[in-house]
């Protein structure tokens, strides 16, 4: 799961810095299988921090990041595995 075709939607690419979208990928790769297909990133400031907040639900998994960040971001996304291609879209995209 998630070994194919990436692609980001528009709101991705103009709201989140490659940085940040480079790292999101990068905690999908690091899973261990089996992987839920539908993986989900909570972005928040944490102080002068941003603290991104990864979860699935099956199976469960949790884990939380921080790092230094000039301007921290709110947002949420998902990471979706369709079996053709895996796609990272803003939440309110969905």
């Amino acid at each position: 799961m998630f070994n194919n075709d990436r692609y980001l939607t528009c709101g991705v690419d103009s709201t989140i810095p490659l940085k940040i979208q480079l790292f999101l990928w990068e905690c999908v790769d690091r899973l261990p299988e089996p992987r839920d297909y539908f993986q989900v990133f909570e972005l928040k400031p944490a102080g002068n921090l941003q603290s991104i907040t990864h979860s699935s639900e099956k199976p469960e998994y949790r884990m939380e990041y921080l790092f230094p960040a000039d301007s921290p971001i709110t947002e949420k996304l998902y990471v979706i595995d369709d079996g053709d291609h895996s796609t990272m879209l803003l939440a309110s995209e969905y």
